[in-house]
């Protein structure tokens, strides 16, 4: 990669900096004591001032400063020269949500890059690339393009299926074709839909994510970043401006939000250092005790899959339940419970295993609540306001999740957590998050692939085919 192009200068501050902040410059009227554009520059420069050795970026919103006329634009221009003169190695993102074609789109390219000087600005795809190639034939500069956005009615267009994919999905392929060196481009995506960003994360896995939502719009930040970090911690810009502007003392809420970013990436880093270095014996261990195979199957839905799993043969495999156990108990050593409480009947074996080697408490709901002696519907010893960890083998949809945490729920205990074997990207992850529980799974099913083709488990064609399938293409 060219080291003087926008998105290696952006990853050589994200290291040096350690920080993944980035600043938005939103001078909405109602956080300014003066509401003209002298008012909105002051404002704007003194978050500058007082952030810029934590910003990752800044990004100024153009749209508050147009709608102050051509003072407000005047204004627009100073800040970004006040921000080069404050710290000349931060990048400037323009969020102006540019997308036009022809001489239109070169006219807002000079805009933005000759007179504002931003380093990159926010463009809508909806016209192809004819609308962001304008943008690309400035060396140094970069944009990020709209890919799936944290407003309410994103799903409207972004969400629509098409050859098996969302159109944010293709979007994010288009970028990388778009600029196939990695030199210019980035995405936006929300983080008030985690599920979509980590589909997104696998459609453009080098791309780096603008990611607005955290805060004001509710979206969560361990989740977003779970679903949308690289696995070498970088990739993402988390956007906070309103929180900044709010605050009395905005260096300490800044740095606040960068230890906030920081603990929540060291936690996403552990959580992944559980399965990935193993992923290749985990699947191994599933091949070979035929959990996984390989043909023409059909579904109790009544589709033919070209693939099916199951985990009740691993009671008949001791090595590979060995190599599960081992797995689950490193990645459930991290959470924090009070029983482990395997859903019937998949994932009893191994959570009775996973329980003795850990020496923790085993429980269970049962399937048919006993009509006789204590009736109970949860079987075994605790107490009102206990955390149950559940187990299970695979997550498809969440339903069986959903009857379990019921059973559980009822009889007193908390359940905010979830461990499965294998994800198998169903939407179970999807609903389950909504509802308020966290899944964790040691791998999703698309996950092993690799590894199977890489054993010899499947050839290249058989994995077109599966993850193809699993598209629902």
């Amino acid at each position: 990669m060219n080291p003087t192009s926008f998105i290696s200068r952006l990853e050589a501050r994200a290291r040096a900096l350690g920080s993944l902040l980035c600043v938005g410059l939103d001078p909405h009227p109602e956080l300014l004591n003066r509401k003209d554009a002298s008012g909105a520059l002051d404002a704007c420069k003194r978050i500058v001032d007082q952030t810029h050795d934590l910003a990752l970026a800044f990004k100024p919103n153009s749209a508050f400063f147009e709608a102050l006329g051509s003072m407000g634009y005047e204004a627009l221009r100073a800040l970004i020269a006040h921000i080069r003169t404050v710290d000349p190695s931060v990048p400037v993102i323009l969020d102006a949500k540019r997308g036009d074609i022809a001489s239109t789109a070169e006219a807002y390219a000079r805009a933005a890059f000759e007179y504002l000087d931003a380093d990159a600005i926010t463009l809508s795809p909806y016209l192809g690339i004819d609308s962001i190639s304008p943008f690309l034939k400035y060396p140094g500069r970069g944009g990020f393009v709209l890919c799936a956005t944290s407003n309410p009615s994103a799903a409207e267009f972004q969400g629509l299926m098409s050859e098996g994919e969302s159109i944010a999905e293709q979007v994010a392929r288009a970028v990388s074709r778009w600029d196939q060196r990695g030199e210019a481009l980035g995405i936006v995506v929300g983080a008030t839909d985690p599920a979509t960003a980590a589909r997104i994360r696998a459609a453009a896995p080098d791309a780096w994510f603008l990611l607005p939502g955290v805060g004001t719009q509710g979206g969560d930040l361990e989740s977003a970043l779970e679903a949308s970090l690289r696995p070498d911690g970088l990739g993402v810009l988390v956007n906070a401006s309103r929180a900044l502007f709010k605050a009395p003392d905005p260096r300490a809420e800044a740095l606040k939000l960068c230890d906030s970013i920081a603990a929540a990436a060291q936690t996403i880093k552990g959580r992944r250092a559980v399965h990935n270095p193993d992923l290749h014996a985990l699947a191994k261990a599933l091949y070979d005790s035929g959990c996984v195979r390989f043909g023409k199957f059909t579904l109790k839905s009544g589709a033919e899959s070209p693939i099916y799993l199951d985990l009740r043969r691993l009671s008949s495999s001791p090595a590979a339940m060995r190599v599960v156990v081992q797995q689950l108990a490193a990645l459930v050593s991290r959470l924090s419970f009070d029983h482990l409480a395997p859903i019937p009947y998949a994932a009893m074996p191994m959570g009775a295993i996973l329980a003795f080697q850990m020496g923790r408490s085993l429980i269970y709901p049962r399937r048919e609540a006993k009509d006789y002696g204590t009736k109970t519907a949860v079987e075994g010893v605790f107490k009102e306001g206990d955390t149950a960890l559940m187990i299970d083998d695979l997550a498809t949809t969440g339903g069986s999740k959903f009857e379990a945490a019921e059973k559980l729920t009822a009889a007193g205990l908390r359940v905010r957590e979830i461990v499965v074997v294998i994800d198998r990207e169903g939407g179970a992850r999807e609903s389950l998050e909504s509802a308020g529980y966290r899944l964790h799974a040691l791998t999703t099913l698309s996950a092993l692939l690799p590894p199977l083709e890489k054993m010899g488990a499947i050839s290249p064609s058989q994995r077109v085919e599966i993850e193809a399938f699993l598209r629902g293409g």
